[in-house]
């Protein structure tokens, strides 16, 4: 994999509701990676590229290998959040993201993400088409 050097930050907003909590009135830990995974999903559609798109024309998919996540702060009901993203390397058969929620200029959690292209059929690693790798080049 290489870097990719000189990549854009994608940034998505979220607002906390009452279901994104738990018992303690904080976010529950695992929304965190719902708020990040949707950010990646935005990203690459603001990049030209739905994710049934992927599937069906070209008969390719993005799914997570690993995750390092480090939480820092909570966020609590109502707040309002920001998944920030950027693709720091690349491979043409993985991504690499880089992911923190900020909040009111405070770092909640920050996050490693490492996503893999696979074939829809026998979900086994393969390079990206040439048009998604050119132009997730280009979106990021």
């Amino acid at each position: 994999m290489v870097p990719a050097g000189g990549l854009q930050e994608f940034r998505w907003p979220v607002r906390i509701y009452y279901e994104d909590t738990d018992a303690a009135g904080i976010v529950y830990h695992a929304n965190y990676l719902r708020f990040m995974e949707r950010a990646r999903t935005e990203w690459l559609r603001q990049a030209g590229f739905e994710q049934t798109e992927l599937a069906e024309t070209f008969g390719v998919v993005f799914v997570v290998r690993k995750i390092s996540i480090d939480y820092l702060r909570p966020a609590r009901f109502n707040d309002e959040i920001t998944v920030v993203s950027t693709v720091p390397r690349r491979g043409r058969a993985r991504l690499e993201f880089a992911q923190y929620i900020e909040a009111d200029g405070d770092i909640l959690c920050r996050a490693r993400v490492k996503v893999g292209c696979v074939d829809v059929q026998s979900m086994r690693p393969v390079a990206m088409p040439v048009e998604i790798y050119t132009e997730i080049c280009n979106a990021s």
